[in-house]
């Protein structure tokens, strides 16, 4: 795989437009790939900046916006926001295969190695993977790695779709069977305003249309805004780990949109072994219409005692 060096970390507004710009169907979208036979590929390339320094200004911000304490040390969903814009400039290559616009965020695992503080300089590399069919249309996996002087410190998967683009050659992946959502005891209620996705883009810079406006939302398919897939994922490791816990693992899959306004229902279930805390699970639903929102879990890893 072949490696390409930002100057900088791009702007996630600047790669919106360009996406907007360059949101016509492509020759595979419409029956055929690209080279005109077979899967479309993906760009095996990796795009890498080095020396990226958090804000404090926006690590403040972020920690009010998520509940959590004023720290000097990085939450793992706030690495995301300051990593996602080179993932995002993977996908907004002209020779990535998927739209970007209305791609729709299934899945998130993430390792997070060991306390970050807001004062390290961070390398951050991003590539993609995994193009493959879904029910809905097709699925991609964005990696995004994080390390500090050599040492990987975080390490980040995202799972996306793009509703409605088959993969011309692939066999059309078998829906789930559907089940019914019994809720599990509460733990927490959220009330999210239909400010949410406005606040959210402005601590994380992701100003995308679906987030924060009803009709671009549902010009892309939407009912209406939905909330960020991290800013549910952020709030939930927040609300999950104890503090001073800064080695684990955590995953979130996303079952169905949190629309906005919401309130949001959640059951965590924290697991101990011999007095120390192992992780938790959790699920979260629709408090009004007993509908599952996302589940996910946490993990510490091996060896922190």
């Amino acid at each position: 795989m072949s490696e390409l060096v930002l100057d900088s970390v791009p702007g996630l507004p600047s790669l919106y437009r360009s996406a907007l710009i360059s949101s016509v169907p492509l020759p595979w979208a419409r029956g055929r790939s690209a080279k005109g036979s077979g899967i479309p590929e993906l760009p095996t390339v990796r795009h890498s900046v080095a020396g990226v320094q958090a804000s404090v200004a926006d690590l403040t911000r972020f920690q009010q916006l998520i509940g959590a304490p004023a720290h000097d040390l990085l939450p793992s969903g706030f690495i995301h926001t300051i990593a996602f814009p080179v993932a995002m400039s993977v996908m907004a290559r002209a020779d990535f295969p998927l739209p970007l616009l209305g791609m729709i965020h299934l899945r998130n695992s993430v390792e997070h190695r060991r306390a970050i503080h807001f004062s390290e300089k961070l390398s951050i590399s991003a590539w993609a993977g995994d193009l493959r069919p879904h029910p809905s249309g097709a699925q991609v996996d964005l990696v995004t790695e994080v390390t500090v002087a050599g040492e990987a410190v975080w390490t980040g998967r995202s799972t996306y779709l793009a509703k409605g683009s088959r993969l011309a050659g692939a066999a059309i992946a078998p829906k789930e069977e559907r089940t019914t959502f019994v809720p599990p005891q509460l733990t927490t209620l959220w009330d999210l305003p239909v400010s949410t996705g406005r606040s959210y883009a402005a601590v994380s810079g992701d100003y995308n249309p679906i987030h924060l406006n009803a009709l671009a939302a549902k010009a892309l398919g939407m009912k209406q805004t939905i909330a960020h897939g991290m800013y549910l994922a952020s709030r939930m490791v927040q609300e999950s780990k104890p503090s001073g816990v800064e080695s684990f693992a955590w995953s979130i899959d996303f079952r169905s949109p949190v629309l906005l306004p919401a309130r949001v229902a959640l059951a965590i279930t924290p697991h101990q072994e011999a007095g120390t805390w192992r992780g938790a699970e959790i699920t979260a639903w629709n408090a009004r219409r007993a509908r599952e929102h996302f589940t996910g879990t946490l993990t510490r890893l091996a060896g922190t005692d």
